[in-house]
């Protein structure tokens, strides 16, 4: 189990829906439950050979559905036929340059398949636990850091809206609808499988790897929260496990940090160190509608679910350069 947690029965035999299983967290979520006993189903949009749901063959021990999340109706067939309990919705456009370039497919992926699911979970019935990713970019920028839970949403970027908007819907449908739904609100994910090559973690490696100067498209002062992958699917487990005994939990939203925030140079240095590479990065200093400091407090975590990351930067980043060494390797 992520985070050195002892498998749950609560997941055994547990019949679990995510959406966005190809990505980076979606794919490891997937490897954790399957580990954990569960019965999953994964709904995939496209098909990613390289991604590590398929790559690993994780994909042929689990029980697929080929769609997209804005179709109810499938939807809805999906939560019935299979009787699913607990629905982890993971999918969405994540990458903030394609949003600024094409917000309007981001904003209908991201807040019209978000109430697309919610609305097939509420007139579904059996669905027991709901967990939604939404973001720390739904704060949006604020003076006051590190944001808490109870920061206001304000998001004004395309991407950052999105977030803003997925969130409060599933706050609304838990509030209005009795929905049993929570909301969690993260720092950047970073590990092994995420085929985003524009994301500053594996550029950076597979840059190195090429023995190419590494390209920092900020100035490198821009500061975020960094959470290793493995810490993200604990994380979201543990939510839905307590949301299963807790229901006061629900229409709530919890902040999921990695420990501590870094500039974008810091992490450029820590990827460079732990490759022992003397490469120095070329920093282009050219991004647009991006939030200078980003950084969460997950205080809340801790004292409701007992949840802290147990992977350091350091930690996670050697496991990172392990995995895209392998994948690299005949590149």
């Amino acid at each position: 189990m992520p985070g050195n947690r002892p498998a749950s029965g609560f997941w055994r035999d547990r019949p679990v829906f995510v959406t966005g299983a190809t990505g980076l967290l979606g794919s490891w979520l997937v490897r954790h439950l399957v580990d954990a006993g569960a019965d999953v189903v994964c709904l995939v949009r496209d098909w990613v050979p390289q991604s590590e749901l398929v790559r690993t063959r994780l994909i042929e021990r689990v029980k697929t559905v080929d769609g997209d999340v804005r179709d109810e109706e499938l939807l809805r067939r999906v939560l019935g036929e299979y009787e699913v309990a607990t629905v982890f919705h993971l999918a969405a456009q994540t990458i903030v340059g394609v949003a600024n370039q094409s917000p309007a497919s981001t904003l209908d992926t991201n807040i019209r398949g978000t109430w697309t699911l919610l609305e097939a979970c509420r007139l579904t019935r059996g669905v027991q636990q709901i967990v939604v990713a939404s973001s720390d970019k739904a704060y949006g920028d604020q003076a006051v850091l590190p944001y808490t839970e109870a920061t206001p949403l304000r998001g004004l970027h395309p991407y950052d809206a999105s977030k803003s908007c997925a969130d409060l819907l599933t706050q609304m449908y838990a509030k209005s609808f009795g929905l049993p739904a929570c909301v969690t609100r993260c720092g950047n994910f970073y590990g092994g499988g995420d085929l985003n090559w524009n994301r500053l973690v594996p550029g950076t490696i597979r840059s190195v790897l090429r023995g190419e100067r590494p390209i920092i498209r900020s100035d490198g002062a821009f500061t975020r929260d960094y959470v290793y992958v493995e810490d993200g699917a604990g994380a979201y487990m543990q939510l839905a496990e307590a949301l299963g005994s807790r229901p006061g939990l629900a229409g709530e939203a919890l902040n999921f940090s990695g420990g501590g925030h870094y500039s974008v140079l810091d992490v450029v240095s820590a990827v460079l160190r732990v490759m022992d590479s003397p490469l120095q990065p070329d920093i282009r200093n050219d991004v647009s509608n991006e939030i200078r400091d980003q950084y969460l407090d997950s205080t809340r975590a801790a004292e409701v679910l007992g949840w802290a990351p147990a992977f350091t930067m350091d930690e996670g980043l050697r496991r990172t350069v392990a995995w895209y060494r392998e994948f690299l390797a005949g590149d």
